[in-house]
Formats: structure tokens, sequence, C-alpha cells
């Protein structure tokens, strides 16, 4: 197994664009959870891109170092549970229509925002998705 730069940097050579820390990916899957619980406004695109943090951190787990997957389990666990509080399960309908799904193990993409504000809302509802407005939470 290897450490935190090592995966880095083995992710990087991969395809993703930096060589990011799990401190990075863990900040922005908690920015995006945080975003989402307040009703995500951006678009489709921008929601699709920092799905991607969850990926990366996906990906991470299956090379890092056991102590530093116990380390950070419990709070991607904490954020992974609020996020499927914030979200409903739609086998990626929704987003499948805007952006190819990767494999089924990766759960994060067959779920679309609870509640479904601006661009992204009215993208999403264009497809299918049904969720609620901020002011009936």
């Amino acid at each position: 197994m290897a450490t935190e730069i090592e995966v880095g940097k083995l992710l990087h050579q991969r395809g993703w664009r930096t060589a990011f820390t799990v401190s990075d990916r863990v900040t922005a899957w908690a920015a995006l959870v945080s975003a989402i619980e307040l009703g995500y406004d951006d678009d489709i695109y921008e929601y699709t891109n920092d799905l991607y943090s969850r990926t990366w951190l996906h990906e991470a787990w299956l090379l890092l170092d056991e102590h530093i997957v116990q380390i950070w389990t419990p709070q991607i666990k904490a954020l992974d549970n609020r996020y499927k509080a914030a979200t409903v399960d739609d086998e990626g309908t929704a987003l499948d229509q805007f952006h190819r799904l990767p494999g089924p193990d990766l759960w994060w993409w067959r779920r679309h925002p609870r509640i479904l504000v601006g661009d992204l809302g009215r993208s999403l509802r264009s497809a299918g998705a049904v969720g609620t407005a901020p002011e009936t939470m």
C-alpha cells in the first residue's frame, strides 16, 4: 500500500488533473455535501465535476496505506451519510441524461439532490427528477 503523496501522484499519472491529497478531496466532498444540503444551484456540469471529489476518494482508498484509511474513514462515512440524507436515489436516471455514469459501485452517481433549485434543479427536473423546493424543507 502507498502513502498519501504516492497515491496523489499515481492518480495524477492516471489522469486526475493534479496530485490531490486526501485532505483536498475530503474538503471538496464536504463542501459539496454542504451545498447540496442548502440547495445546490450551480449547473449540471459543475455538479458532476464536484462529484468526482468522492470518486477520487474511492480510487485512493484502494491504494492507500491502511493507517491513512482508518484515520479518514469515519469523516468520509459521516459525509456520505449526510449526502444520502440530502439526496434521492433514482438509480442515476436523471443524471445519466447529462453525464455517462461510472460503475455501479460508485453509488453517489446514482443520487441527485433532494432540494432542486437553480440551474441544476432545472436540468434534473427536465430529466424527470423529483425533489422539493427549499421553502418546503
